[in-house]
């Protein structure tokens, strides 16, 4: 492996997913998160005597969910256990799990990596289990303090195959599972909130041997980051402790941020420490077949088949386009090429068009369910304001909505990214609608604005966004959008200068102020072009249409014209 020749990393993920159910697994009190402690325990849930545990439909169904999505095996039959240890948050002294057969057993994920590349990964079992309570360390000097409230919450723990060899594979599974359960609606995915815990199990050995080294668990990482950085130091540290000739404990281990390395918490339990037995209170649970045609007749749309929908749709990429679609301001905005080119998109009958495709936008767009979502709200209020289809024909109509969605995908994935991360904020609290960013793409389209000024009109659209009191963009038509961002251009004198003779005076203004520059482009150093570019939109206060410059710029210097 890259840093350790001869050697080999084997990974595994076990990956809690707290599921978002109104009552808890096994009772009906509230399933909330950030209440005062202890408030949301019941005697269910803390196992006190003279109560019993019932299944409750909501998570079983989520299970069987997952499992579809996965393709896995849904047992028609499966059993609750009892998990035996003892934790000073765990009420019981037992947890209520599933071990020998669970819900979902085994299936596969398609695991899509930074660079284009996808590796398959298998899951060995999804498994409902209650979770236990938190303790808190840091509350009080001297003490810990035990909050009950999450005791008895819905997970369901994913335990993949030992498929993954370098920790960017690692983190990009944990990526693709957290996308995943975000789209099935059964998690809300907050890693700050500790919706999603993931415990990466790390071995090593020797490049070509068949058998598995010891492995240690790092326990409870909550970002795709810490998977990463924590599997690294992992890797390292197993493979200097065998080339010391030391051995590597089977063990739990914590992974500290703040000095980016792991240290020991526990010994690692085997499976039969545990004292798996069927839990006498609880019956066999039977899934009917009526059941799951119930729950796959609810199957969302999956993040994959968005992906691919928003490729052959939108023509979604990193696009290399030919002068028919380059009309943008900044070439870079529509001609950009990011990431692996591993598809092409031709439009037949149309030879002026070569657009090479890459997965790069699609991938990005599609990993969260909001940002999809927001994404097709964008396009389609450009496409109403456009009537590309209608006004061009169809094959205009599909060239256009390829440019137009390259454009909302750019805006999305750039400023208002950046201005989210600014803010601290996740995508669904986004503040600017999307019929707003729809007619400021509409605007950059028929060239009214540039893409310099188009991002001075973003940072005002932005700052000026009203929002309800759920932190979401407050409601607004694309007719209130369009009409909001005219008067934002007049107001602020934002419109392109577009107007051929007012142009064309200022190109000759600007080539005859610079004899010395104009003859070295007539001498063959075209790329002297650029500063006179710089030149005419310093002039213009940045408002010079780009296109209708450049070809002015390129006339005046050629024929020589100082005037008019």
């Amino acid at each position: 492996m890259s840093g350790h020749p001869g050697w080999e990393a084997v990974i595994g993920l076990e990956i809690h997913v707290q599921l978002a159910t109104r009552s808890k697994i096994f009772s009906a009190a509230a399933n909330r998160f950030g209440e005062p402690p202890n408030t949301l325990a019941c005697p269910v849930d803390l196992g006190l005597p003279g109560v019993l545990p019932v299944p409750n439909e909501a998570p079983v169904g989520m299970a069987v969910r997952f499992g579809l999505a996965i393709d896995a095996e849904i047992r028609p039959k499966s059993h609750f256990e009892r998990k035996n240890y003892f934790y000073p948050d765990l009420p019981k002294g037992y947890q209520i799990s599933q071990f020998e057969r669970p819900v979902v057993g085994a299936g596969r994920l398609q695991v899509r990596l930074d660079d284009g590349e996808a590796i398959e990964v298998g899951i060995v079992r999804a498994h409902l289990e209650e979770d236990a309570g938190k303790s808190i360390h840091d509350a009080y000097e001297g003490a810990t303090g035990i909050d009950l409230n999450r005791a008895g919450t819905p997970l369901l723990e994913v335990v993949t195959g030992p498929d993954m060899h370098t920790p960017e594979q690692a983190s990009a599974c944990f990526r693709q599972l957290h996308s995943l359960v975000r789209y099935l609606g059964i998690c809300d995915g907050d890693l700050s909130q500790g919706s999603m815990r993931c415990d990466v199990n790390v071995s090593v050995r020797p490049a070509g041997q068949e058998k598995l080294g010891e492995r240690a668990e790092v326990k409870n990482l909550n970002s795709f980051r810490f998977v990463e950085k924590a599997a690294h130091f992992e890797i390292d540290r197993q493979i200097d402790r065998l080339q010391r000739g030391l051995p590597v404990a089977r063990e739990t281990r914590l992974y500290d941020s703040v000095k980016d390395e792991t240290r020991p918490m526990r010994g690692k339990e085997q499976s039969n420490d545990y004292r798996y037995f069927p839990d006498p209170d609880l019956p066999p649970l039977a899934l009917g077949e009526a059941f799951i045609e119930s729950v796959r007749s609810t199957m969302p749309e999956l993040p994959w088949d968005r992906r691919r929908r928003f490729l052959e749709e939108y023509g979604l990429g990193g696009i290399t386009v030919g002068s028919r679609v380059g009309l943008m301001d900044g070439a870079s905005l529509v001609g950009k090429e990011l990431g692996k080119a591993d598809r092409t998109i031709s439009i037949p009958g149309d030879d002026r068009i070569d657009k090479t495709i890459v997965e790069y936008d699609a991938d990005r767009l599609t990993r969260d369910p909001d940002i999809a979502a927001y994404f097709e709200e964008v396009v389609d209020a450009v496409r109403r304001a456009k009537r590309a289809v209608e006004d061009g024909g169809d094959q205009d109509g599909r060239e256009a909505t390829a440019r137009q969605a390259k454009l909302a995908a750019n805006w999305i994935l750039g400023e208002l990214t950046r201005h989210l991360n600014q803010e601290g904020l996740d995508f669904a609290k986004c503040k600017l609608p999307a019929a707003a960013l729809g007619a400021l793409i509409v605007r950059i389209e028929d060239q009214t604005i540039s893409g310099k000024t188009a991002k001075i009109l973003f940072d005002a659209l932005w700052e000026g966004a009203a929002v309800g009191a759920d932190g979401r963009p407050a409601a607004g038509g694309l007719a209130d959008a369009l009409k909001l961002v005219d008067g934002m251009i007049e107001a602020r004198g934002l419109r392109q200068l577009s107007d051929s003779g007012e142009l064309k005076a200022l190109v000759a203004e600007v080539v005859a102020a610079h004899p010395q520059q104009a003859e070295q482009f007539r001498a063959g150093r075209h790329k002297v072009l650029g500063f006179f570019v710089g030149q005419v939109m310093r002039a213009s206060g940045g408002k010079a249409n780009p296109q209708q410059m450049q070809a002015l710029l390129r006339d005046a210097l050629a024929q020589g014209e100082t005037a008019a």
